[in-house]
């Protein structure tokens, strides 16, 4: 498939927004369980989701390039019944809101205390941050399932695909709020937050790892020899039939050679994972702001290069008629 960075972009943004709205949740709620310091004499949480929603609102303005039309986005909210692109459509938006409550709570000091139990005290945005982890998980099925669907795209058609987007969502967003912790001086949040980044970090590595050997070892349902109907054993294609190009070989296959998307995969699984791992656990103990949001940054960009293999790879069986340009 054609790699279209307005969908990367969305796909990562919104990910990386999503997982740092978990690691805000996360805290708060062993924070109000005493499990972790109380934060309230600081902005971590309302500058965490005022960042949460410009991540958010960053992936929503990038998907508005992948359209032909923009002015008929709405549209594509009409078929929820059936179609995951749809409820990722209804789904974004609920998450925003969520998110945007969750901020002006915490930032217009509206926050107040709904339930108590002991000494335990539950405020009122931590159950608007329950409404936001569902809309949160429900975007991560409904993005991930665009792909995992599509049973002919055999590379997508994986339960793994779910997994990874949730988990390369979540492991980018625990690393963000590290830094965003260390940079408040929440040395113990810094640490839960940062311990869990790393947790998650090796988790995606296990995940993606297995979906790239699955990958390599798929044996397709479409074959030469079943495109055009003939069963002779050695088919060799000489022309793709057209003398220029066309919308199928502009979308539907990337360009690149082989040598080149092999390079793609061992430059994200280089960014995305050791550097990452590396700088975060050099810097869980010393707090350096620095060093964490540089792990950050370097995993996003190693994030943008997998999510770029992750659309290349992918072998669209049209693709069979047009091997040979």
């Amino acid at each position: 498939m054609h790699p279209a960075f307005s969908v990367i972009f969305l796909t990562t943004l919104i990910g990386v927004a999503q997982g740092l709205f978990m690691a805000l949740f996360s805290t708060q709620l062993y924070s109000e369980f005493n499990i972790l310091p109380d934060v309230t004499d600081t902005n971590f949480y309302g500058v965490g989701a005022v960042i949460s929603l410009l991540l958010l609102i960053g992936g929503l303005i990038s998907s508005f390039f992948h359209l032909g039309h923009p002015e008929r986005a709405w549209r594509a909210a009409a078929m929820w019944r059936t179609s995951w692109l749809s409820r990722e459509v209804l789904a974004l938006p609920t998450m925003m809101a969520a998110v945007f409550v969750y901020g002006v709570i915490q930032l217009g000091g509206y926050d107040s205390i709904a339930y108590t139990n002991g000494n335990i005290n539950i405020s009122t945005s931590l159950f608007v941050g329950i409404f936001g982890v569902i809309a949160t998980f429900t975007l991560f099925i409904c993005t991930a399932m665009i792909y995992a669907c599509i049973k002919f795209l055999q590379e997508w058609s994986t339960p793994l695909t779910v997994v990874n987007y949730i988990l390369f969502g979540m492991a980018s967003g625990f690393a963000l709020a590290a830094a965003l912790a260390s940079y408040y001086g929440l040395t113990d949040h810094m640490q839960f937050i940062g311990n869990w980044a790393i947790a998650l970090t090796i988790a995606v590595f296990i995940t993606r790892s297995a979906s790239l050997y699955r990958n390599s070892r798929i044996k397709f349902k479409s074959t030469v020899q079943s495109a055009i109907g003939v069963r002779h054993t050695t088919i060799n294609q000489i022309s793709q039939g057209a003398m220029g190009g066309s919308f199928n070989t502009r979308e539907y296959f990337h360009g690149k050679t082989a040598a080149f998307l092999k390079s793609i995969k061992y430059i994200f699984m280089v960014l995305v994972f050791p550097i990452p791992l590396v700088l975060m656990f050099s810097a869980i103990d010393s707090g350096d702001t620095g060093v964490l949001a540089a792990a950050f940054i370097i995993q996003y960009v190693g994030l943008i290069a997998e999510r770029w293999y992750f659309f290349a790879q992918a072998n669209h069986p049209q693709n069979i008629y047009y091997q040979t340009v």
